[in-house]
């Protein structure tokens, strides 16, 4: 028994000591419960533990081994259900090899069904491509046998080039614009080593270059027959009728330039060439007719055409006074009005031609523009009329510059012949060049409205440098007169009045704002008149009393005056300044005159009382000025008893015929000059009679008339002289 009990208590401390080994230890709430049993046991056997301890450990011991029993019985009973798990296992074991003896049988039978289906579809791909292909071959043979192929009409049309009806050019035009269409069929170049297709594209060639060749013929045949035409008189004629009848050419014309540009290129040289000289024979004849017009030496047809009563009267130049005649007023009004006629004839005939060559050269287009319209220049075997103003490309440089080239050699006697006409309208008159300039400003320019010339057009650029030339012959002439007017000397004892150089400058401003009236841009003239009046004013200013029989300062002071006068009434804005300054240096002058000539009545006088007035400058007082030997009261008594009144009035009437002698009659300056005469000579008057209060007070000396006395004799004298 005791044996048991020790055996019991070693195999309980043995799985005490298990249960809390470090590999299998109690979590925490494991703990707590086992805790919380050994507590139930303990408190539930207090008492038989504290009295029996051996009972308790046999008691324990016991259930122990109850539940050792039990435990062996779990066991024996669970043995019996894993021979049964294993018995399940190899049934299933059996039954996965039968499912993949199954499995492998199936795989075997799907491999010839794979087979068979990649041979079906490496049949039904090459069947793909076998169709292609003869879809293919098919419409290469249909473009070879359809495309390739012109029509018996058209190869009959470009066999016989029949050029001479409207009906004619147009089966040509489409002919030839099929035969293009075929020759530009993009080909491969294997199938050129046909021998169908080579001899198809030997037969395109030989029909386009026989027709090339008939229609080059036929074009340059109509230039020299227009070139070598007659131009009926007068004037300068239409050349209407030759653009109509070659514009119906225009579509044929455009189709050479794409298929053989080197042979296109060459016929604007020979219409150059050919109608060069019809322009030639025009245009020399139209400068013969204005040049016999402007000169006047007979009437002619254009002349007859051209004269115009003037309404308004032509004011007589007289720059060069060996120039004047009967002829000078008629000849400068011919100027401007033929002139004006010549560029009007002149400005349709280079518009014409320009739009004629760019409508029938198709010089406003480029070649892929050309191609573009190849397809939609003819509609339903017709040629369509070409339009009315060419397709405008991004960049024209290359177009204009051919346009301008062609027109160039078209009318190259052009410009020379202006040129020369220009040279006679020079000589008709000498300021020609002031009409000149005019005329052809208001041609650039655009003053004229319908005839001038359009801003983009060839007469435009050539009346463009013309005008330069225009504007360096004003300039010249401007620079001629001016050095004229400068340089000018007067002649020996001149007697005064207008100088030629100021009457020139007169009749220069009016002729020029005659001229100008009209046009918009006075630039030039504005700078021509300012140039002008400044030499006027330097050779005026340059004057010698050398040459002069009368005063200096009275012949600027006419001078000034009058040009003064003259730019009131002409009213020209650019010359306010110059009509400022003659305002001004006409008082200049004319006060510089009324100094130097009013102390002549009383010179003796005037003298006396110049040397007081130095003696007080010196430095002398007042009061003591009377103790100077020269100048003592005894003197100045003198002097005072040399001018009476009478004496005095008839100094004063000499002076009025003298400046009535310097005077011209023409500007009627002598009641101004006499006015300020008499100013000058009552101050001069006021400045003695100061001079006697100051140096000489309470000498009782006085002059011997008094200022009431000096207003009547200038009263005098100006009634008398009325």
């Amino acid at each position: 028994m005791q044996r048991c009990r020790q055996d019991g208590q070693e195999r309980a401390e043995a799985e005490l000591q298990q249960g809390l080994s470090p590999s299998q230890g109690l979590s925490p709430s494991q703990g707590l419960k086992e805790a919380a049993a050994v507590l139930a046991l303990m408190e539930e056997h207090e008492e038989p533990l504290l009295n029996h301890s051996v009972a308790f450990t046999e008691h324990l011991c016991q259930e122990l081994q109850g539940l050792e029993e039990a435990n062996l019985q779990a066991l024996l009973c669970s043995e019996q259900e894993a021979a049964q798990l294993m018995s399940c296992l190899d049934e299933a074991l059996a039954e996965v090899a039968r499912v993949e003896e199954t499995l492998q049988l199936c795989h075997e039978l799907l491999g010839g069904v794979r087979q068979q289906m990649d041979h079906i579809h490496r049949e039904n791909s090459l069947l793909h491509r076998l169709a292609s292909n003869r879809t293919r071959l098919m419409d290469e043979l249909l473009l070879l046998t359809g495309q390739l192929q012109l029509s018996r009409e058209h190869r009959a049309a470009l066999c016989r080039a029949d050029l001479s009806s409207p009906a004619a050019i147009g089966a040509c035009t489409a002919a030839a614009r099929a035969l293009s269409s075929c020759m530009d069929l993009p080909i491969h170049p294997s199938y050129r080593k046909l021998q169908a297709v080579a001899e198809q594209l030997i037969l395109f060639e030989t029909l386009k270059q026989n027709f090339e060749s008939s229609f080059i013929n036929h074009i340059t045949n109509i230039f020299e027959l227009q070139g070598n035409s007659q131009a009926p008189a007068p004037g300068v004629p239409s050349h209407r009728p030759h653009h109509e009848e070659l514009l119906p050419y225009s579509p044929l014309m455009a189709w050479l330039r794409s298929s053989s540009p080197a042979l296109f290129w060459d016929l604007p040289k020979v219409y150059s060439q050919n109608l060069g000289r019809l322009y030639e024979r025009e245009i020399r004849a139209l400068f013969e007719q204005a040049k016999v017009s402007l000169s006047g030496r007979r009437k002619g047809s254009l002349q007859d055409t051209w004269e115009k009563p003037m309404g308004t009267r032509q004011p007589r130049w007289s720059l060069s006074r060996s120039r004047e005649s009967q002829e000078d007023t008629p000849a400068r009004g011919n100027i401007h009005r033929v002139l004006q006629q010549v560029l009007s004839e002149l400005q349709p005939l280079c518009t014409s031609e320009q739009q004629f060559l760019q409508e029938f050269f198709w010089l406003g287009c480029d070649s892929v523009e050309l191609q573009a319209l190849g397809g939609s220049a003819t509609k339903g075997g017709e040629p369509m009329a070409p339009p009315e103003e060419p397709p405008r490309t991004k960049s024209r440089s290359q177009p204009e510059e051919a346009i301008t080239q062609l027109l160039s050699e078209i009318f190259s006697c052009l410009e020379p012949e202006l040129r020369a006409f220009l040279d006679v309208c020079n000589k008709v008159h000498p300021l020609g060049c002031l009409q000149v300039l005019v005329a052809l400003s208001d041609s650039v320019f655009g003053t004229w409205g319908p005839s001038s010339a359009p801003p983009s057009s060839f007469l435009h650029a050539l009346l463009g440098n013309v005008l330069l030339l225009a504007k360096s012959n004003f300039n010249k002439c401007i620079g001629t007169l001016c050095k004229e007017m400068e340089e000018a000397k007067t002649a020996s004892r001149t007697r005064g009045g207008i100088l030629p150089c100021v009457s020139r400058f007169q009749e220069f401003v009016a002729l020029s704002e005659e001229v100008f009236q009209t046009s918009q841009r006075r630039g030039e003239l504005d700078k021509a008149q300012l140039r002008l009046a400044s030499s006027v004013f330097s050779s005026i200013n340059s004057l010698s009393s050398a040459n002069l029989k009368v005063n200096t300062d009275m012949v600027m002071m006419e001078n000034f005056h009058h040009i003064h006068n003259f730019l009131c009434q002409r009213n020209i804005p650019c010359l306010e300044g110059k009509k400022r300054e003659a305002k001004q240096r006409s008082r200049e002058h004319m006060e510089k005159y009324v100094t130097m000539y009013v102390g002549q009545p009383l010179e003796r006088l005037k003298h006396f009382f110049e040397g007081v007035k130095a003696r007080l400058a010196q430095g002398v007082k007042e009061e003591e000025v009377s103790f100077q030997l020269a100048y003592s009261k005894q003197e100045l008594r003198k002097v005072i008893e040399k001018y009476p009144g009478k004496e005095v009035k008839r100094a004063l009437e000499s002076l009025y015929r003298t400046i009535h002698k310097h005077l011209s009659p023409e500007e009627n300056l002598l009641p101004v000059v006499w006015q300020a005469m008499e100013q000058g000579f009552i101050r001069q008057y006021q400045e003695f009679e100061e001079l006697i209060q100051r140096c000489y007070a309470g000498a009782g000396i006085a002059l011997d008339f008094t200022m009431e006395d000096v207003l009547s004799y200038f009263n005098s004298i100006t009634m008398s002289s009325m």
